[in-house]
């Protein structure tokens, strides 16, 4: 990066369940509000915002920004599956660094419809036409959703190779429950037991319960960039700094290796990790908090082994030993996760944002990870996507 990129205010608003939430642009203009509101900095300050979406129709990102003001700012719309809203954030942050702008705004949006994912346009090819003839070859399996059919694949995958148990993707999402308790944002604040996820019903037997699957949500988040002179020049707080950052997209592997965690992209977050870290001069060792991409528990934990917070087969070990929360070796999803907070889909990699920017500000309150100093953010989407971030608290 040409030059430093800080991140000077966040936004969120509390995530709801399909038909309870605000339209689509009333939630993107309030999570707009929210993060100029946490930097002080006026809407006319903002040299171009990137507005992230997976479902809504073209200059959706129009719709919500004018209700913030009608400044003439270059407004992008942005659509990467489900890391939109880090794609965009992506785009906002090397927009400062190269100089081309001193500030810019990222915000993430969706209104969602209730149950499983699906193609909105049926009359021309799916971009997933190759996921699913691989997922056809390596799977024996019907009447299992899309989404719910890769990443139970994926966990299927490393159970027939590690022997990994489904009580350990149970363990992953009582973690993201107990962390979630915390969270006033989050969807779903309630506990739950190991033993109530593995008795909730069945999506697939043997691989997946339905509580070991985020729901689809409604909500905005926001986060405004910017460069050291434009933080000087206006007052603004430079206490976290974007370290480094990746995105990458679909290899050969995804289809080539015959793997469905490769066709989930496990590939492109190893990549993502790798070029991060030596970005930075730094390895996952180094890093004290995690905001990671689960869409699913099984996700969850074969991202471990992605991003480097274990070796590769040793995410059920990690689990075991609760390395993936507090007290352990890392605190993987604060927030309560896409697990327990929710995943509208173009606002997850923004509300990753937020919560890390809190962790490293020290203002989570009860989520606090203590000595929190390095940060790192994974948002996947399939098709494909993966952005990789790391924070730093100056």
């Amino acid at each position: 990066m040409a030059q430093d990129v800080y991140v000077v205010g966040v936004g969120m608003i509390p995530f709801a369940k399909p038909g309870a939430s605000a339209s689509y642009d009333e939630m993107g203009a309030q999570a707009m509000r929210a993060a100029l509101a946490d930097a002080h900095l006026d809407y006319d300050k903002v040299q171009q915002v990137y507005a992230g979406y997976v479902y809504g129709d073209s200059c959706s990102g129009q719709r919500a920004a004018y209700a913030v003001g009608m400044t003439g700012v270059p407004v992008i719309n942005v659509n990467n599956n489900c890391s939109t809203g880090s794609t965009a954030l992506f785009l906002a942050r090397q927009a400062v660094a190269s100089g081309a702008v001193d500030c810019a705004l990222a915000v993430g949006f969706e209104q969602m419809k209730p149950g499983a994912l699906g193609s909105v346009y049926e009359d021309r090819p799916t971009p997933f036409d190759r996921f699913e003839a691989e997922a056809d070859a390596l799977l024996q399996v019907e009447g299992v959703p899309l989404a719910l059919r890769y990443f139970g694949g994926a966990g299927l995958a490393h159970m027939q190779q590690y022997g990994t148990q489904l009580s350990t993707f149970a363990k992953i999402r009582a973690k993201a429950s107990r962390h979630a308790v915390n969270n006033p944002l989050a969807l779903f604040r309630k506990e739950v037991t190991e033993e109530e996820v593995l008795a909730a019903p069945v999506m697939w037997p043997g691989v997946m319960t339905r509580l070991m699957a985020c729901p689809p949500t409604c909500g905005g988040a926001a986060a405004i960039v910017c460069s050291e002179a434009f933080a000087q020049r206006h007052g603004l707080s430079r206490q976290v700094r974007i370290r480094a950052q990746a995105m990458t997209t679909d290899t050969a592997s995804t289809f080539e290796a015959h793997d469905m965690r490769q066709l989930v992209g496990l590939d492109m977050t190893r990549a993502a990790a790798n070029q991060v870290y030596t970005q930075a001069g730094m390895d996952a060792k180094d890093v004290q908090v995690v905001e990671l991409h689960d869409c699913f528990a099984h996700n969850e934990l074969i991202t471990y082994e992605g991003l480097g917070l274990c070796a590769e087969g040793e995410a059920e070990k990690f689990v075991l030993e609760g390395d993936n929360t507090y007290g352990g070796r890392f605190v993987t999803n604060p927030s309560g996760g896409l697990l327990s907070k929710g995943h509208p889909l173009g606002a997850t990699g923004l509300a990753q944002c937020t919560e890390l920017v809190h962790q490293l500000r020290g203002t989570a309150e009860r989520r606090q990870v203590a000595d929190a100093r390095l940060a790192l953010q994974h948002n996947l989407g399939l098709g494909g996507a993966c952005v990789v971030t790391l924070y730093e608290r100056v």
